[in-house]
């Protein structure tokens, strides 16, 4: 873990990506957080633990955990969840609405721009926001 931090970039570099970018780094790091939090707090099998886990990526519940957080975020971060937002994603998704999936783009451009400018603090006070437990 210690060569991936190290591997990060300045943040005027960061700036300079593609808020989609931001995004694709963030859907691993969210993602890796929920496998871990799911795995802490609960004793699921592997299979359980993966259908725990696609509710908390999943699109829709990304940007429900988006529009909660929004009002804790700083100016700078709402604007970082604004680029995300409006990125050009050609994307067509097949199991939420387009609106879902630009909130859920912004979600992951927000996790990723965090992780990547080193911003581990505030990245784990934003995560810390998220309940993340099994739902059945």
């Amino acid at each position: 873990m210690e060569e991936l931090i190290e591997r990060r970039r300045e943040e005027a570099d960061v700036n300079m990506m593609s808020p989609l970018t931001w995004a694709y780094i963030g859907d691993c790091v969210y993602e890796l957080y929920v496998r871990e939090e799911l795995i802490n707090k609960s004793n699921l099998k592997p299979h359980k633990l993966h259908m725990e886990a696609i509710k908390y990526v999943k699109a829709k519940k990304q940007a429900e955990i988006l529009q909660e957080i929004l009002p804790k975020l700083t100016e700078k971060e709402q604007d970082i969840v604004r680029r995300g937002r409006n990125a050009e994603n050609h994307h067509l998704p097949k199991n939420a609405s387009v609106q879902e999936y630009m909130y859920a783009t912004a979600f992951e451009s927000l996790i990723g721009y965090l992780y990547l400018t080193k911003k581990d603090e505030r990245l784990k006070e934003i995560l810390s926001l998220i309940e993340v437990k099994p739902l059945d």
